[in-house]
């Protein structure tokens, strides 16, 4: 299955799907997610990740033929007294020790059980359940939460969903009968200190803009809203156009890299709106239009990610409108 919630994790729904139309499921968010995915001729299975809300969107899920999470009892609620229809196919979330959504492994048979005499639920339940810590390959959660799983789903029938991306990369033991990788499709790690290219994968964005300015400043002025970073001797600041209106993260601060006409430098100063300046020392003649790269295969966004307290997943999802896709 691959997950294409989050607008394609800020790559753009629509084109992630043709990118990846071999796929044998997409996962959404959002029923407005399948909407789009239909929309645009996708036939593939959807499966509504967080699973659906009231008992007004059955009607959409039989009509856009989605499937869907069931992870509370409310869920079942709904489903046994929904009204004639296509029956809709349903994946049970077990809570296996993330406790966040899904059932209890006490309750996790009742449910099955409801669900299979439901005549609004279609045959072959599916079985799934979410890691908490996956990324971590040496945490001792992901074998108890296996077993958690196992122990409460014996001897139930239907196909088993385990893995997200980082459980690919590192629990092959529960890869089951579906995987369901998200970042791990778009060229990012969620690993700490380690990239995707560190698992030989190719990031699917690069993000770059180019220098509107090229400045002079003497030693001992300061750069920037609240005047953080001081220049240490007379020096080129560059000026990007970019900065967190376009999704570029404020909390960057001085030292993140950047990249100008391919050499690796650093970002000074508060990144504001529209703007960021940049450490222009050790390039050789800048010049206005010269291209600077944010992230991409040279540069790593799970660099820009740790330097900002994040995971690359938030960046690239937070691209925003202004910013002018070109599909390559």
């Amino acid at each position: 299955m691959a997950v294409v919630k989050a607008d394609g994790y800020g790559h753009g729904l629509e084109r992630v799907a043709r990118a990846l139309e071999g796929a044998d499921a997409f996962g959404v968010a959002a029923l407005s997610d399948a909407d789009r995915l239909r929309s645009a001729g996708l036939s593939q299975p959807i499966v509504l990740l967080s699973g659906f809300d009231e008992p007004e969107d059955l009607p959409q899920l039989r009509r856009l033929g989605v499937e869907t999470v069931v992870h509370h009892i409310s869920q079942i609620e709904m489903l046994e007294q929904a009204g004639p229809g296509e029956p809709i196919r349903c994946w049970l979330k077990i809570d296996s020790g993330m406790h966040r959504l899904g059932f209890a492994p006490e309750f996790v048979r009742e449910a099955y059980v409801r669900l299979t005499a439901a005549p609004a639920v279609a045959g072959g339940i599916v079985l799934m359940n979410h890691f908490a810590s996956s990324d971590e390959f040496a945490n001792p959660q992901t074998r108890q939460q296996l077993a958690a799983f196992a122990a409460a789903t014996e001897g139930l029938g239907g196909a088993r969903s385990l893995s997200n991306s980082a459980a690919v990369l590192g629990w092959p033991d529960a890869h089951a009968d579906w995987i369901r990788p998200g970042g791990l499709l778009y060229g990012i790690s969620v690993v700490e200190g380690r990239t995707g290219a560190d698992f030989g994968l190719r990031p699917a964005m690069t993000l770059s803009t180019r220098l509107i300015a090229v400045n002079r400043v003497r030693k001992g002025e300061r750069v920037g809203y609240a005047a953080t970073w001081e220049c240490p001797e007379d020096m080129l600041v560059g000026v990007a156009a970019i900065g967190y209106g376009d999704g570029y993260p404020r909390a960057a601060p001085s030292g993140t890299p950047v990249r100008v006409r391919g050499h690796e430098t650093q970002l000074i100063g508060r990144v504001s709106m529209d703007l960021m300046t940049i450490d222009l020392r050790g390039i050789d003649s800048p010049a206005v239009g010269d291209p600077v790269e944010l992230w991409g295969p040279e540069l790593p966004v799970e660099r820009i990610a740790e330097a900002s307290a994040t995971i690359g997943y938030e960046l690239t999802c937070s691209i925003t409108r202004r910013v002018r896709f070109v599909e390559t």
